[in-house]
């Protein structure tokens, strides 16, 4: 069983047909819409903001998601905000930022505090994008420091939602059909 806990009275919310691995953690002010699924050893604190996490979303293998805390100069701090349709791959670092629909976050990419990602948009693996940035709607970036790359082509924007469902059938077999092995 994944280890779901509650902080200042504050516990995850899971949407309907969520697939959780026994290896997450998942601690505070965190919810996740329907059909999403957070996959092994991925390590989510709402503590001292809120997380969102949106419908068909897949937040793969090793993962961090945190938060900026609100303090007199940042009243709302930075929460992390994931849109719907949203594949983020393994072993990503997501802090503080936003994230529209639509989004392939490529494996090892960072993304700092108060960044904002438009919607479309396809963040190449071992990307670093640094705090503040705005990422444009319809680009592929890449970098670290990331930088525009060129426009996605329309092979590459419908790979965008044929990912989130290629990840909502993975999540349905594995709600179906895994089971510990003695």
């Amino acid at each position: 069983m994944a280890d779901i806990r509650s902080f200042h009275e504050k516990q995850p919310l899971l949407g309907e047909r969520v697939y959780i691995d026994n290896s997450c953690v998942l601690v505070g002010d965190i919810e996740i819409g329907d059909d999403s699924s957070i996959w092994p050893f991925v390590a989510a604190r709402g503590d001292v903001n809120r997380i969102r996490i949106g419908k068909r979303t897949n937040i793969q293998d090793g993962t961090i998601l945190h938060v900026t805390r609100r303090s007199a100069g940042n009243p709302d701090g930075h929460p992390l905000i994931i849109g719907d349709d949203v594949t983020v791959g393994h072993h990503c670092m997501l802090h503080g930022c936003q994230l529209g629909h639509r989004i392939l976050v490529g494996m090892s990419a960072v993304i700092m505090d108060d960044v904002i990602v438009e919607d479309d948009v396809i963040i190449g693996a071992g990307s670093l994008v640094p705090p503040g940035k705005r990422l444009e709607s319809g680009y592929l970036y890449v970098g670290s420091p990331v930088a525009k790359k060129r426009p996605l082509n329309e092979a590459e924007r419908e790979f965008l939602s044929q990912s989130a469902v290629n990840y909502v059938e993975l999540k349905n077999d594995y709600l179906m059909d895994v089971h510990p092995v003695s």
